[in-house]
């Protein structure tokens, strides 16, 4: 493969994990955050910049474990710890660097912000790569743009709901109603790409 046409499959996979094979919207990975932390924008922009950080350098340095460590001593079956373990350290990194110069931020997002820790979708991003056989390269783009991908969806839905905030919903929608009303149409639109590129 030329270089040219091995960055173009890098943005193909860029593009694909942000839009038509969104982590998020079209595999359903990481909806606990997503539901419980998209009241407000501010707030859903922090932990999708999170996101993004912990997913993107995460998923490279799984990738070195699981190829130098894993792999050579034939141990894949613990990966699931060992990705655990990794994406938990970056967490507490990024918890820490937050509590220093957001603390404002560092209180909104409260119990969420370890929360990042079990977020599935940083797990699944990882599982994705070794499952799709990723080079380093497109593992990074895969990350980078699952990780876009996620806080675009929690951005988008955090808009959304502040302004049904000064909204007449019927009785029995309020609350979590509307809101998984709101992401299943969200998922429909984002399933709508499906076809148009592919990360695999």
């Amino acid at each position: 493969m030329s270089f040219g046409s091995h960055m173009l499959h890098l943005v193909v996979i860029l593009f694909a994990a942000i839009f038509t094979d969104n982590i998020l919207l079209a595999r359903f990975l990481g909806m606990c955050s997503f539901l419980s932390v998209s009241r407000q924008v501010k707030t859903a922009v922090g932990l999708g910049f999170a996101v993004v950080f912990v997913m993107t350098f995460t998923i490279s340095l799984d990738w070195f474990a699981y190829r130098y460590v894993l792999q050579p001593y034939g141990i894949e079956y613990f990966r699931f710890i060992l990705f655990i373990i990794i994406i938990a350290a970056f967490v507490q990194f990024i918890e820490m660097a937050i509590e220093r110069y957001s603390p404002v931020l560092y209180q909104n997002l409260g119990i969420f912000l370890p929360l990042i820790t079990v977020n599935c979708a940083i797990l699944g991003a990882s599982l994705f790569m070794v499952i799709r056989d990723y080079d380093l390269a497109e593992g990074i783009a895969f990350g980078l743009g699952s990780g876009i991908g996620w806080m675009l969806a929690i951005v988008a839905m955090a808009g959304i709901r502040e302004r049904l905030n000064n909204a007449r919903i019927p009785k029995g929608l309020q609350g979590p109603g509307i809101t998984l009303i709101i992401a299943g149409l969200m998922a429909l639109a984002f399933i709508g790409f499906t076809g148009v590129l592919s990360s695999r």
